[in-house]
């Protein structure tokens, strides 16, 4: 009872929000052309190009930790270790909204982070490495020949936290140790090589900067803005329905906490504030409300206030998703947050997508 009282009552401010903010426009086009290459050229240079530079820094950091803690594996360096990958799953949550370009080439995104893991395949080979003591998973050089599931950040992860994560401790560069460190490495490479190619002169950033007919990826700007605009909607179907409704289905389960992302390190909530915070600062650090005339600038208000609401309720779950799927008000919240995430996407792709003229007909969920 008292789940469904609390649920009433963030629904009704849910509402209300709803009810206070403007809609927007509809089909009609009021988008400001001129603006279109500076606004590419923000989204490029002041935020994704600072963002794997970010997650190239972190992963660094995440590698030198490593080697550090297997060499004097005590409380000090292991503590260290687990702040730095705290750091990188923060860096790279910020970024990998932007599922395009560099990323997707050679498997990189999923050897990154291989999430889902809907039959536990990568769980399961990531365990049988260190039972198994599989030296080739534990040399950097060979590791990316590997299963993408056992390369990334969910595999650094076991190794850091999952069970049986205290024998690290008895000696030295033990196996589980130097696979970790394996890993750390391999995730150092592919941010440097992300890094490399959104830095080169004539390579994707250029492409995306400046849309035309001789252009390999953008022909027109309104192809440039599709693309753009599908970062932010698709950004935020992958949090609703990957980060949220992956582990939580609402009253009627299933609600299974060990399918939350990142729950071991208790990370789940920090990677999707910052997933949504990197949402967040595309859209403005882009400056794309600048594409739109004054009369409908309203629209970007609307999307930085449920922006800002959604990431305060964030903010306030507990750590421990067994707490958060046994506890009326973290419920309560949950479904706050599958109710304003699906608003965000509305809002994005129909309202903000419409009024630059790529709403009508268009659907980026389908991805046509």
């Amino acid at each position: 009872m008292r789940h469904e009282v609390a649920v009433r009552h963030l629904a009704g401010t849910a509402f209300a929000i709803l009810l206070a903010l403007p809609l927007g426009a509809g089909s009609a086009r009021a988008m400001n052309e001129d603006n279109v290459p500076m606004v590419l050229e923000k989204a490029v240079d002041g935020f994704i190009r600072p963002g794997y530079h970010a997650f190239e820094e972190a992963s660094g950091v995440m590698a030198s930790a490593m080697g550090a803690f297997c060499a004097t594996p005590d409380e000090a360096t292991y503590g260290e270790a687990t702040a730095a990958f705290d750091e990188l799953v923060g860096a790279w949550s910020h970024i990998e909204i932007v599922r395009t370009g560099p990323v997707i080439d050679d498997h990189r995104f999923e050897r990154i982070l291989f999430y889902p893991d809907r039959k536990s395949i990568g769980l399961k080979q990531v365990q049988a490495a260190i039972i198994e003591e599989d030296e080739s998973a534990a040399d950097p050089d060979y590791l990316p020949e590997k299963s993408v599931a056992m390369q990334g950040l969910l595999a650094l992860e076991f190794v850091l936290f999952g069970t049986q994560y205290e024998t690290m401790f008895e000696a030295p560069e033990t196996y589980r140790c130097r696979y970790g460190a394996a890993i750390a490495e391999n995730i150092d490479t592919i941010a440097g090589e992300l890094s490399e190619e959104w830095d080169a002169k004539d390579g994707v950033a250029a492409h995306w900067k400046n849309p035309g007919p001789d252009n390999p990826l953008f022909r027109t700007n309104d192809e440039a803005l599709t693309a753009l605009l599908g970062v932010l909607v698709h950004g935020m179907e992958t949090v609703r329905d990957q980060r949220l409704e992956y582990f939580y289905r609402g009253e009627e389960g299933p609600n299974i906490p060990t399918r939350a992302i990142y729950w071991r390190s208790e990370n789940t909530w920090p990677s999707i504030r910052d997933n949504l915070a990197g949402l967040q600062a595309l859209l403005n650090n882009s400056d794309m409300v600048d594409l739109l005339d004054e009369d409908v600038r309203s629209i970007v208000s609307s999307i930085n206030f449920l922006f800002s609401s959604v990431e305060g309720v964030v903010g306030g779950m507990n750590p421990d998703i067994e707490v958060v799927l046994s506890d009326p008000d973290q419920l309560a919240k949950l479904d706050y947050l599958l109710i304003n995430t699906r608003d965000l996407i509305l809002r994005l792709n129909d309202r903000y997508g419409g009024a630059i003229g790529l709403g009508a007909g268009f659907s980026f969920s389908d991805g046509d």
